[in-house]
């Protein structure tokens, strides 16, 4: 019988530049963080044949080479830095370099037994769209509170007046929002699903939805039980 074994790469991220090791192998790529770089890394990994592509989170430098990797039919695993670190105190291999990084996430992903669907694409943008309305939210109580303890009329008149924009702009990036979710058939029926749990509004459903987006998996009565909403 012939043993299939895994190839696998880390790649460590940095907002310039990209380390990439393979397990198992002295095969070392260093490249730009840019469109370029990632052209270059996918290309590499096709010759080098790898099945999985570890990469780990660095706050957002790492999403643009992910979407790349991706859209180019590569199976990446995105690892919390905590993952990383415990597996590296594991082997007590706790030197800190780029190149040791690289070969520590690559050998970390070679660990990981369960491979999850890679999150749906359409919800990136739609992340960033709810991220907006949560901070234009935000806004609107931090404004409230320095009406409240403004000592004049003008600045009660000036609060007041930002508390009406913020209010107005969440409005419309809601109504945005909400129109192209609703363009996608699956997830206007997963919304109306959402929805249909009783004290559920539908922007408290279209805000779960996109940090949650496997609750749109579950029976209606699953999620009543996650919102807490059943008994």
């Amino acid at each position: 019988m012939t043993k299939h074994s895994t190839v696998c790469a880390g790649i460590d991220i940095g907002k310039l530049k990209l380390d990439v090791a393979l397990t198992g192998s002295k095969a070392r790529l260093e490249a730009d963080n840019s469109p370029a770089g990632h052209d270059k890394i996918v290309a590499w990994l096709k010759r080098h044949k790898v099945d999985r592509i570890g990469v780990e989170a660095t706050g957002g430098y790492e999403k643009k080479l992910v979407s790349v990797l991706r859209r180019a039919g590569s199976v990446v695993v995105v690892l919390q830095p905590l993952q990383v670190r415990a597996y590296a105190q594991f082997r007590l291999q706790l030197a800190k370099n780029d190149k040791i990084d690289a070969a520590m996430i690559a050998s970390c992903v070679a660990s990981v037994e369960e491979l999850h669907d890679a999150p749906d694409p359409r919800f990136e943008a739609f992340a960033a769209a709810q991220t907006l309305i949560d901070q234009l939210s935000e806004d609107i109580v931090l404004y409230k509170t320095r009406r409240e303890m403004a000592q004049d009329e003008t600045s009660r008149a000036f609060w007041k007046q930002e508390i009406l924009n913020r209010q107005a702009q969440a409005r419309s990036a809601r109504k945005t929002l909400r129109a192209a979710m609703r363009a996608h058939a699956d997830l206007a029926a997963k919304l109306d699903l959402i929805v249909s749990v009783q004290g559920v509004a539908e922007k408290t459903a279209m805000a779960v939805l996109i940090r949650m987006p496997e609750i749109g998996t579950l029976s209606r009565e699953e999620v009543a039980a996650l919102a807490g909403l059943a008994p």
